[in-house]
């Protein structure tokens, strides 16, 4: 599913597994998966929270979020950013924010909000 996410990048698998193992350390991240009823895993979410100091205290940032096509509108993504959302807020999360341009719709049927440009530089 990452593979299928990374539209600018080539995933490596050596670089994944190296990530992988580093995320399951972090305290700061939360990787949250979800199987339909036979184990298949048809979506994840990786987000952290962070202090910040514009926001009064810690932030929430979905990283990635992916739902199989096959899963799709049957209540996957919003089962996992709901996930997210408590648990930034028992991390005490003032918000929570993304970047996409894939799934505008998806956020904001979910009571998100436009608010910034996304701007990047690859290195």
């Amino acid at each position: 599913m990452a593979k299928a996410l990374a539209t600018t990048f080539v995933l490596e698998i050596t670089s994944f597994k190296e990530s992988f193992d580093s995320l399951e350390k972090d305290q700061t991240s939360r990787l949250l998966v979800a199987e339909d009823g036979s184990g298949l895993i048809v979506g994840y979410l990786l987000g952290f929270t962070h202090p910040t100091l514009f926001a009064n205290g810690t932030v929430g940032w979905i990283e990635e979020m992916y739902v199989r096509d096959d899963a799709r509108r049957s209540g996957v993504g919003t089962q996992l950013a709901r996930a997210f959302e408590e648990w930034a807020a028992r991390e005490g999360a003032t918000l929570i924010a993304l970047a996409t341009r894939r799934a505008t719709t998806f956020y904001l049927a979910m009571g998100f909000e436009e608010s910034a440009a996304y701007f990047r530089k690859l290195l």
